[in-house]
């Protein structure tokens, strides 16, 4: 089975690639959601959050992810001590997920592949890539954040023209390009490349 990674910076539109390949009959694991699942769940990864960044960080034992998020995206070494705690985790939960799938692939969407050695585990790498004009308000429509918000995450992430020569392949999401084609072809060659056929 190939083990196909999925990533793109935040407001690029990879969620919504992820989806297409999930309506194709494509296992997806969303590492950003097993992140906030494990961080309410896991219980090291828990009592590790709270020694790192305080009681403040569950309200009422729940992840309080608007806090958190405060924290973490106003310091870059904060908001990789916040990685380096859960990306091990997380690796280890996609490890165990990817060992229960049967089809001739899988994607793992994360946005932090390269950065988190998740991809080191892949055999090949989707990027998806969106104008940063067009990633900022998507993501204010999305989240409701402010523009000056948008940007600090952006700046947050990995610069896009460098994540997107490190992967095999680029979807384009600009609203230009139809996405649906791009994912069939990709969809395609998986399939036939997959040692499961």
């Amino acid at each position: 089975m190939l083990k196909i990674g999925l990533t793109g910076g935040i407001g690029s539109g990879k969620s919504t690639v992820a989806k297409v390949f999930e309506v194709l009959g494509i296992p997806v694991y969303y590492a950003d959601e097993a992140a906030r699942r494990l961080m309410n769940e896991n219980k090291e990864l828990r009592t590790a959050i709270i020694k790192s960044f305080g009681e403040a960080s569950y309200n009422n034992g729940e992840l309080d992810r608007k806090y958190l998020a405060s924290v973490v995206f106003a310091d870059k070494e904060k908001l990789k001590l916040l990685n380096t705690l859960t990306h091990p985790a997380t690796i280890r939960d996609a490890e165990g997920w990817m060992n229960k799938q049967t089809s001739p692939y899988i994607i793992k969407e994360a946005a932090l592949l390269f950065e988190s050695g998740a991809a080191e585990h892949l055999d090949k790498v989707i990027g998806v890539f969106a104008p940063p004009l067009i990633r900022i308000k998507r993501v204010m429509d999305r989240d409701g954040l402010t523009e000056e918000e948008v940007k600090k995450r952006i700046n947050g992430q990995m610069d896009e023209e460098l994540k997107m020569k490190q992967c095999d392949f680029v979807i384009t999401n600009d609203e230009q390009q139809l996405v649906v084609p791009q994912v069939l072809e990709l969809h395609q060659k998986f399939t036939r490349l997959s040692p499961a056929l």
